[in-house]
């Protein structure tokens, strides 16, 4: 195998993020009068992932992705996590999707393709693993209480 540069190991990935931890920040809009439904906000680094990956999505109810043991929390074995609909009566078949898997004491999520706070296509994030899970506990604990 031939050995690579220390400058192409250090090469940013998608995004210009290099490598670099993101911050996670789950939001909820409330339903009824504000929305039609219930439905959960994915902040990374303060970008909303479900808004500038497709504006016409929603995302779907906190208590399917929040919960304890749901499909936003890692599990070894990587998973397809439905994280948002097309909004309306009639959602269709349409869904945003990411993939989860945990890497040691990361969080990884990849299979995106949103524009990032440059302008550069973001495929994928990495969060600390005890920021991520305290960021869902936070989240869900504030919309149904204490698990």
């Amino acid at each position: 195998m031939p050995r690579r540069s220390p400058r192409e190991l250090r090469a940013p990935v998608s995004g210009g993020r290099s490598g670099a931890l993101g911050t996670l920040l789950v939001g909820a809009c409330p339903g009824p009068p504000v929305c039609t439904a219930v439905h959960t906000h994915l902040f990374v680094d303060g970008l909303d992932v479900i808004t500038r990956s497709d504006s016409r999505m929603a995302g779907l109810a906190p208590g399917l992705l929040l919960r304890p043991g749901g499909p936003l929390h890692p599990a070894d074995t990587p998973r397809t996590v439905d994280v948002a609909a097309p909004e309306g009566p009639d959602p269709g078949p349409d869904r945003l999707t990411v993939r989860v898997r945990l890497r040691g004491g990361t969080v990884v999520w990849s299979d995106l393709m949103y524009p990032g706070a440059d302008g550069v296509v973001v495929e994928e994030v990495r969060f600390r693993l005890d920021q991520y899970l305290g960021e869902i506990g936070r989240a869900y604990a504030a919309l149904h209480g204490p698990p």
